[in-house]
């Protein structure tokens, strides 16, 4: 017996914004006749993400992706039928998978998705996984504020900004966002972020005299590599008289990779503060596995708000 796969690959490299004609959708045949301790996996919801445009590819290569599936055929009694999971399988609609509990990136294997009760396991994907915990281990962990202080969040209505916005108020901080719509910016507001502005609108220069004439004392970049316009305009608003050097910045960067032995710490303060209302996400849902270019692309175009999801 054997499933008909399709998976997604590069037919054509990335020259600035991503077009379908990018993308080639391949079938693959998978014996469903497994080896012992494999796994055959029929993907539910996949996540599309800015970071995906600049890994390395070659012509052929399948996208690369996290998902979670479900466990569509069992020779292992630690990854049972119906059970739901979560791995970086890429855009594929069933994988093979000889040995699970082997590494596949990262250091990650596939992983049973933890249980979220009622709420959609769409979040393992989303707030209450890889993302959730960019924002929670970045701004807690690696921004260390204090209450009080003032977090600028740039981005801040995409998957990380909006969860590192709402995580500096449950600590007590003042935040500021920026977004790139009048909607979006609507959305933060009912959130809780103090101040909004559209930078389609205003410069980072002119909101910051308004919300923060005292300067900011965390920056959380979503959009820019160090250097870029906005970052610098931020900078130089930081509190610390002077500027880099005198300023004294610090410049820090974020792998959640690095963070793995504390995932389960993190996903069990974040599930608690969306059980609690403090954290409040949202998902824009593409449905169908063809459409994972069209849903890749409009990442670029600003055509999410939270999370970028696909329901295969």
């Amino acid at each position: 017996m054997t499933t008909i796969a399709k998976k997604w690959t590069l037919a054509k490299q990335f020259d600035g914004e991503p077009k379908v004609s990018d993308f080639k959708l391949v079938d693959e045949e998978l014996s469903t006749a497994l080896t012992p301790g494999a796994i055959l996996l029929e993907a539910l919801y996949l996540t599309v993400d800015p970071y995906m445009r600049i890994r390395e590819y070659k012509i052929g290569d399948t996208l690369f992706g996290e998902q979670i599936a479900r466990v569509k055929v069992s020779n292992n009694p630690n990854f049972p039928e119906g059970a739901l999971v979560l791995a970086f399988l890429g855009w594929r609609s069933h994988t093979l998978v000889p040995h699970p509990e082997e590494e596949i990136v990262f250091g990650l294997g596939v992983r049973l998705l933890p249980d979220f009760g009622d709420l959609s396991p769409s979040l393992g994907i989303g707030c209450l996984g890889l993302t959730g915990l960019t924002a929670y281990f970045g701004l807690l962990d690696r921004g260390n504020p204090k209450p009080g202080e003032t977090l600028l969040v740039s981005g801040a209505a995409g998957a990380v900004g909006s969860i590192v916005g709402q995580i500096g108020k449950i600590k007590g901080l003042k935040v500021i966002g920026s977004a790139g719509s009048r909607d979006k910016c609507e959305w933060l507001k009912e959130v809780g972020f103090d101040h909004v502005f559209n930078y389609k609108e205003r410069t980072v220069d002119e909101a910051l005299k308004e919300f923060a004439p005292e300067g900011v004392d965390l920056y959380f970049d979503n959009v820019t590599n160090v250097g870029g316009d906005f970052a610098y305009d931020v900078m130089k608003k930081r509190s610390t008289k002077g500027f880099i050097i005198y300023k004294q910045l610090t410049i820090l960067g974020i792998m959640v990779i690095a963070y793995t032995k504390r995932f389960t710490e993190g996903v069990t303060e974040l599930l608690q503060w969306v059980k609690e209302g403090k954290l409040q996400y949202k998902e824009t849902i593409t449905d169908g596995f063809e459409n994972m270019p069209s849903a890749f692309i409009s990442l670029f175009r600003g055509g999410n708000t939270g999370k970028a999801v696909v329901k295969a």
